[in-house]
């Protein structure tokens, strides 16, 4: 099994209405060195100015953007070129980054090389330390700049350090 770890930006709260603009992945193993950026031309005419701040980038330099269905084939097939046996999609809250990674997929490509479940690192970190009010944010080292790349390396570093820390079975 091959772990993810996912992070991606929007411009508004659900796939299919609003759009996912950017997403980054990053394989992770030691070094981190493996990583995947995407950028999507909006699917929809709706956006939210706010939410779409958050990319740092404006309206008009997402219209630019790559074909959505061209970047989902290219981030499936380094999925499938990095990854030893079945990817797990990870993720700092995939209820939200899952959502727009799962529907990208199955829209745009009829399938989803991750399946259909995902993890979520809070999660994890809340059951590692037996604490539901305890956060794992500490553990990153990369600064969360919102850059998906930035944010996905800082969580695998997360996951990394967890790995360290609970002595947490799982194999690069």
């Amino acid at each position: 099994m091959s772990f993810f770890m996912v992070d991606i930006e929007s411009d508004g709260p659900i796939p299919g209405d609003y759009s996912m603009v950017c997403f980054g992945a990053v394989l992770v193993e030691p070094g981190l060195a493996q990583t995947f950026y995407g950028q999507c031309r909006p699917i929809s005419e709706k956006f939210l100015p706010d939410a779409l701040a958050v990319s740092g980038f404006t309206r008009e330099q997402t219209l630019a953007f790559p074909e959505p269905a061209e970047t989902m084939r290219q981030f499936a097939a380094w999925v499938a070129a990095q990854g030893r046996g079945r990817p797990l999609f990870i993720s700092d809250n995939n209820g939200f980054d899952w959502q727009f990674v799962n529907w990208y997929f199955h829209h745009f490509l009829g399938e989803n090389p991750f399946g259909h479940s995902s993890a979520n690192l809070g999660s994890l970190y809340k059951g590692a330390v037996r604490d539901m009010y305890q956060n794992f944010k500490h553990l990153r080292r990369t600064t969360h700049t919102h850059h998906p790349v930035d944010d996905a390396i800082g969580n695998a570093e997360a996951l990394l350090a967890m790995r360290e820390q609970f002595d947490l079975k799982f194999r690069f």
